[in-house]
């Protein structure tokens, strides 16, 4: 029986998305994080595996929820994804990939080195640039090794949020280079043992990269200002490595109703002027448009109906009473608690796309109104502070843990100090070493333990990366303490970034999600791996909530009759909660963000 329905559904017709039409072997979704990269890259997986093609879907992202969607375990093993013949899927796990990477390493000289150089090497491949090397190596020999694609049609990735999707595709011509070029030894002696070996693997993973017709490049986005020009940049960044995109998919638009109210209306303005005023970058890219919908894209059946033409709204179908307005914890009250003290680390962690700019960018403004000093700074390199502010920064210290400058500074900085009394040779032989890509990460923990350390004369509020590339820096912050302790003599007193962290009375973790079922899911789990390293979230924001506005728009009081087991299950795990509700404008720009707090009122 559940075969002969699965070959019925092998007949239904496929859209005719631009998106799904002549799909080259390889396609890749990335975009700013929460615009919906997972859900349409399953979609596509699905619709492309109905028309009768093998597809193996892999998830390049940390924090991978591809199994959620389906509503069972991927994990990192290619597993066949059920109810869809024809469709296996792959979650890269980075710490996995790290472990075998290292066993590879260590297996074949582990019998050959003395204890401690054992201890040395295995060192050197403790730290986040081993865990790089060995994800980026995962994801290259899916590109460039027929071994375990040979026997699929296509391969769509489900990439990482932007920032660190374009660090990863431009890898392979890093690496590239700096194995032409003959470099590497020293510090990144570990990681370097096996990058030799797959020289070839990284030109062949440049060449597909960078060629259209085995690889399509999808840029998603939500249409709002925000998430096209993150799209527009990445498109202008990947481009600079030879690397073109081809589609761009808007994302979420809010369907036509026969019934509607302020906000509602308002959305679709909003919408409406963003799609008219698209970045040059993207105007020449094929382009799809996909509504909003009032479910949770969760399972087969849902995925399979995505990417198909929407259907007219039903009048007649039964719609939930409008959201209550009611007193409901607002983000003041948390600022009013954090403001009784006059410095701290306050850290606004998440899956992306849940609008953690927005809340760290809100929650400074309003501390600085309440005359504290406040630097608010991020970890994301897709993180843009100066939009959330409107360009308006007021008292507010801003600037941007940028992997490019911290890694120029950290250059500088060694050649300065490590560099200083070496002669010409040993100099030059330094300054290739530090031309590793390795060194980025050292630069980027180096800088971020630099604000840590700011919080102890002021507020600092850091709007981090996304949750799974935030765990890798908090893996790299819990290794250099453990380093510490070690070599630090009996007696002696030290504080470490990871020390600092875990103490409550001086850091402050808000975990920021959405009232759905995969960000309230990946908030628990978030805090649970926090918890683990004795990092305990002091609040939960529960942002873009429709509870607590008052919508008559049958589309949104769905969603917003969807938001009660959710909000429910924030209450269970968390502390404290603020609810943040959506709203009408978008909130850029000091006056919006100031009023943020306070808009539990109908619009």
């Amino acid at each position: 029986m559940l075969r002969r329905l699965l070959q019925q559904r092998l007949l239904r017709p496929v859209s005719i998305m631009q998106l799904l039409t002549g799909v080259p072997r390889f396609i890749f979704f990335t975009g700013k994080g929460g615009v919906g990269k997972t859900s349409l890259a399953c979609a596509t997986a699905v619709q492309l595996a109905e028309s009768g093609r093998r597809v193996l879907l892999v998830s390049t992202d940390p924090a991978s929820n591809v199994g959620q969607v389906f509503g069972h375990d991927i994990g990192y093993r290619i597993t066949p994804v059920q109810g869809v013949l024809g469709l296996d899927a792959l979650e890269i796990d980075p710490e996995q990939a790290a472990e075998s990477y290292r066993e590879r390493t260590l297996a074949p000289v582990r019998n050959l080195l003395s204890a401690a150089d054992l201890a040395s090497v295995t060192e050197q491949l403790s730290g986040s640039c081993t865990t790089e090397i060995a994800s980026f190596n995962e994801f290259t020999s899916l590109l460039s090794d027929d071994h375990d694609t040979s026997g699929y049609d296509h391969v769509v990735f489900d990439t990482a949020p932007t920032g660190h999707t374009v660090r990863l595709l431009q890898l392979p011509g890093e690496w590239t280079s700096f194995l032409n070029d003959g470099r590497g030894d020293a510090s990144c002696l570990g990681p370097m043992s096996g990058l030799e070996k797959t020289r070839a693997s990284y030109a062949a993973a440049l060449s597909a990269l960078a060629d259209p017709t085995r690889t399509r490049l999808v840029l998603v986005a939500r249409p709002d200002p925000s998430s096209l020009g993150e799209a527009a940049r990445t498109s202008a960044e990947l481009a600079a490595t030879g690397i073109g995109a081809t589609h761009l998919v808007i994302n979420g638009l809010l369907p036509d109703e026969q019934v509607s109210d302020a906000l509602a209306d308002a959305i679709r303005r909003r919408e409406a002027a963003t799609l008219n005023d698209l970045p040059a970058e993207l105007a020449g890219l094929r382009t799809d448009r996909v509504a909003l919908v009032d479910h949770n894209i969760v399972g087969v059946e849902a995925l399979s109906t995505l990417l198909a033409p929407p259907r007219p709204m039903d009048a007649s179908a039964d719609v939930p009473p409008p959201p209550p307005v009611t007193a409901l914890p607002d983000l003041a009250s948390v600022v009013d608690d954090l403001a009784a003290a006059d410095h701290g680390l306050i850290m606004c962690m998440g899956k992306g796309g849940v609008g953690k700019t927005t809340i760290a960018a809100a929650i400074a403004t309003a501390l600085a109104a309440r005359g504290k000093s406040v630097h608010l700074t991020t970890t994301d390199p897709a993180a843009h502070l100066a939009d959330a502010l409107g360009g308006d920064t007021g008292e507010i210290t801003v600037s941007r843990i940028d992997p490019d400058q911290a890694t120029r500074d950290y250059r500088d900085r060694v050649m300065a100090t490590k560099g200083a009394n070496l002669d010409d040779d040993g100099r030059a032989a330094l300054a290739e070493d530090l031309l590793s890509p390795c060194t980025e990460e050292v630069a980027v923990f180096q800088a971020f333990s630099l604000a840590v350390a700011e919080a102890a004369q002021r507020f600092v509020v850091i709007d981090t990366a996304p949750t799974g590339h935030t765990l890798l820096l908090m893996d790299a912050t819990g290794s250099y303490h453990r380093e510490i302790v070690r070599n630090m003599a009996a007696g002696m007193h030290f504080t470490t970034p990871m020390m600092r962290l875990q103490d409550p009375g001086y850091t402050k973790v808000i975990i920021v999600t959405l009232p759905e079922t995969t960000p309230v899911l990946e908030a628990g789990q978030l805090q649970a791996d926090l918890e683990r390293a004795d990092i305990h979230p002091w609040c939960w924001v529960v942002n873009q909530t429709l509870t607590g506005t008052g919508t008559g728009s049958p589309m949104l009081r769905r969603r917003a009759a969807n938001e009660a087991d959710q909000l429910a299950a924030v209450a269970h795990q968390a502390a404290r909660v603020a609810l943040v509700p959506l709203q009408a404008e978008a909130p850029v720009g000091h006056d919006r963000l100031a009023d943020l707090g306070r808009a539990l009122q109908p619009v």
